[in-house]
């Protein structure tokens, strides 16, 4: 294992130590901006709950053919953004069965959907993807979901940023949640912001 590899390796870890250290979230809180009623009818139909991460603001999300995102957050002072994304089961079968991808299986859809969104945003191959373990996934109500690290094309879509955390969960028969978070520095500060909106999405039981 190279030292690259070793380093990815450990800032994967530190990210799945900071999921289990921080509490979930039941309920659906307050926004403290007005929800787009787009999103807040998709998140109904997979039966998601959603909290309004504190000190957040809303910021308009990209939605073209290589973007398609529902809802986006920034943390102020911070080159900290997140953006969501939300997919019912029928709309993910459509979306890989338009681009020619053949899923053998319903419950692997959000594997595919995460390396259509990762051929989006780098050229790169050699990225890093860990699937989540289960004390994770019941924390979220979710029946599986896998996160990768990779670092970006410069884009102004992306507003040049150079590297992309995407978590994605699916809930199985229901639908799947993709949440990227990008950042420039993979440093304390990104644990520290990922930690403040860790909870911001959780299937219903």
């Amino acid at each position: 294992m190279n030292a690259i590899t070793k380093k990815i390796n450990c800032f994967i870890g530190s990210i799945l130590l900071i999921l289990l250290a921080v509490p979930a979230v039941a309920q659906v809180g307050h926004s403290a901006t007005s929800q787009p009623k787009t999103f807040t009818g998709e998140l109904a139909q997979v039966d998601l709950n959603f909290t309004f991460p504190e000190g957040f603001k809303e910021v308009k999300a990209p939605n073209t053919e290589n973007f398609p995102f529902d809802y986006a957050l920034e943390l102020p002072g911070s080159d900290f953004e997140i953006w969501m994304r939300v997919n019912t089961q029928k709309e993910s079968e459509k979306l890989l069965a338009d681009k020619n991808v053949h899923v053998t299986n319903p419950d692997s859809l959000y594997i595919n959907l995460a390396q259509d969104q990762l051929t989006a945003f780098t050229s790169e191959k050699n990225y890093m993807r860990k699937n989540l373990p289960a004390y994770i996934l019941e924390r979220y109500n979710a029946d599986a979901g896998s996160i990768y690290l990779v670092s970006i094309n410069d884009s102004p879509v992306t507003k040049h940023y150079k590297y992309a955390f995407l978590t994605v969960l699916q809930k199985n028969k229901t639908g799947t949640v993709l949440a990227v978070c990008f950042t420039n520095e993979k440093g304390p500060e990104f644990f520290k912001n990922m930690n403040k909106a860790s909870n911001c999405l959780k299937f219903k039981e």
